[in-house]
């Protein structure tokens, strides 16, 4: 049973609780992950890339291609390739050949599913859509910011701190707070004694992000880091 399911069974049984639900997602995957999550898939069987704010999983288009034409999609593997791009058309960007002709590019050469440069028989169009339209490898967004965040479990005082997406809600920061325990469903969440809305983000809690104030005055990102206190609930509700 998926968090999400299991919230929704707790909120039924419990009226106390707010009624909390992830937002919508692939399966398996989150609504939102860092650059740095993004560049850890890089390898053929495992290449996530993203451009224009969003993540494609293009690890079934490689199973399926394995020449030459793939090797500047492995190579790039687990980083953002929106200046391939043109914004406003958002197909590969534009150059003109020797006669003066529109061609399409890619900065590391011919890419699967681009047209050469010149008539060749030996060509594979046997696509129905390029990867870069193809809508079904999107699976997430990148993050447009990070932060750090503190996590205090005032039963066991254990305290870890986590890089969180401000786009995130506190539902979803919950999730990733399941690699650390296992059992932070069965926890309620606070901020300065008050309890945390889980559908709202961190800013929306009233809990700002002050990295930037920081940087202005010189100081590191770490320099203050807001905590976010656990009550652990004793429901026994999450086994």
């Amino acid at each position: 049973m998926c968090i999400r399911d299991r919230y929704q069974r707790r909120v039924r049984g419990n009226r106390s609780c707010f009624a909390m639900k992830l937002p919508e997602a692939k399966p398996c995957h989150r609504r939102y992950y860092t650059p740095s999550e993004l560049a850890q898939h890089n390898t053929p069987d495992d290449c996530w890339l993203s451009w224009f704010g969003d993540i494609y999983d293009l690890s079934p288009v490689l199973e399926q291609n394995t020449g030459i034409e793939s090797k500047p999609l492995v190579d790039s593997a687990g980083t953002d390739i929106s200046h391939w791009f043109d914004p406003e058309t958002f197909n590969l960007r534009q150059r003109y050949g020797d006669d003066l002709v529109k061609l399409s590019f890619a900065p590391l050469g011919e890419v699967l599913h681009l047209p050469p440069a010149e008539p060749r028989s030996n060509w594979a169009n046997n696509f129905k859509t390029p990867w870069w339209k193809d809508e079904s490898l999107r699976i997430a967004q990148l993050s447009r910011k990070q932060r750090p965040i503190r996590v205090i479990n005032t039963l066991t005082q254990q305290e870890h701190v986590m890089e969180v997406c401000v786009e995130e809600s506190c539902l979803e920061i919950l999730e990733r707070y399941l690699d650390y325990n296992k059992h932070a469903e069965s926890y309620t969440w606070k901020r300065l004694g008050y309890i945390l809305d889980m559908e709202k983000t961190l800013e929306e809690n009233g809990v700002m992000d002050e990295t930037e104030t920081l940087s202005e005055l010189g100081l590191p990102d770490d320099y203050y880091v807001p905590a976010l206190h656990l009550y652990f609930n004793d429901d026994l509700s999450v086994a």
